[in-house]
């Protein structure tokens, strides 16, 4: 009698014993992103994309960056070079109106005399601004760039990953991009220079707006890192086995788009914040 019972009760199936065994915790996800990507996010695809493995690492990634703006603006050289970048690209905006006519010289002056002063009494305002701002911008440019990858992989790749599938592939290496942000931050203040990045244009102070700079700005050992990771996750997040055709489909589209907006800003200022 206790046989039959034995035999009539319910056991788990294999594939809930296989979620129990082989699920990992946020942490472990956060370890793999370095040593082991393409076993991580293999294993992460087995089970439904969960909202938290996206938001904790842009959170951090925010949380970095403020934190990086913050210590920044204690060294009195860069504070001091944040400030002339910020008033030569006023002076630029300046001189045009004089040269359109919009202006005279002595009213553009005038207006220079002005924003210098606000600059050096609005350090706090500014600081606000970047709390607010921060993370509105980094959360907007991360749903657009994830929906952007969606399609490609969908409609390029032939993927059958969701657009919460490329979310995860996109924002676990966020964490890459949050360590890049430390060793930006310890470099500026070591060389007591403003830095915007790691790559090698930031080093060796190249301009970024000519095309060699450009160039040079793509030498960036993190950015780099961070393009092939994404490249593994949105192959392993759409159920694909090429791996090399998703990292490939990654990088191009980094560099093009990031061509596109290089010569664009030349024509339209207000978007050299997107060439990098």
């Amino acid at each position: 009698m206790e046989e039959m019972q034995d035999q009539q009760a319910p056991k788990m199936s294999s594939v809930e014993n296989e979620h129990e065994e082989f699920e990992l915790s946020h942490t472990d996800k956060l370890v793999g992103v370095f040593s082991e990507p393409s076993a991580t996010f293999g294993k992460i695809s087995k089970f439904p994309a969960k909202t938290s493995d996206w938001v904790i690492p842009v959170l951090v990634l925010i949380v970095m960056f403020i934190l990086s703006q913050f210590v920044l603006r204690t060294n009195p050289e860069i504070k001091r070079e944040i400030k002339e970048k910020g008033m030569v690209a006023i002076q630029k905006n300046l001189d045009d109106a004089v040269a359109k006519g919009q202006m005279t010289r002595a009213q553009a002056d005038e207006q220079l005399n002005r924003m210098e002063d606000t600059m050096d009494s609005t350090g706090a305002i500014q600081m606000i601004g970047l709390i607010v701002g921060t993370p509105i911008v980094v959360f907007i440019t991360f749903f657009v760039i994830s929906g952007f990858f969606m399609l490609v992989a969908k409609f390029g790749l032939k993927g059958t990953g969701t657009y919460k599938d490329v979310m995860v592939a996109y924002g676990l290496p966020y964490y890459i991009a949050a360590i890049s942000v430390i060793v930006m931050t310890i470099a500026a203040l070591a060389m007591s220079k403003l830095f915007t990045g790691v790559s090698v244009a930031d080093f060796i102070g190249s301009d970024k707006t000519t095309l060699s700079g450009f160039l040079l700005g793509k030498l960036d050992v993190f950015s780099i890192w961070f393009y092939v990771v994404f490249g593994i996750g949105l192959a392993k997040m759409n159920k694909s086995s090429d791996t090399k055709k998703y990292i490939i489909t990654v990088f191009a589209v980094w560099i093009i788009f990031g061509l596109l907006f290089h010569f664009l800003a030349k024509a339209v200022p207000f978007l050299a914040g997107f060439a990098g």
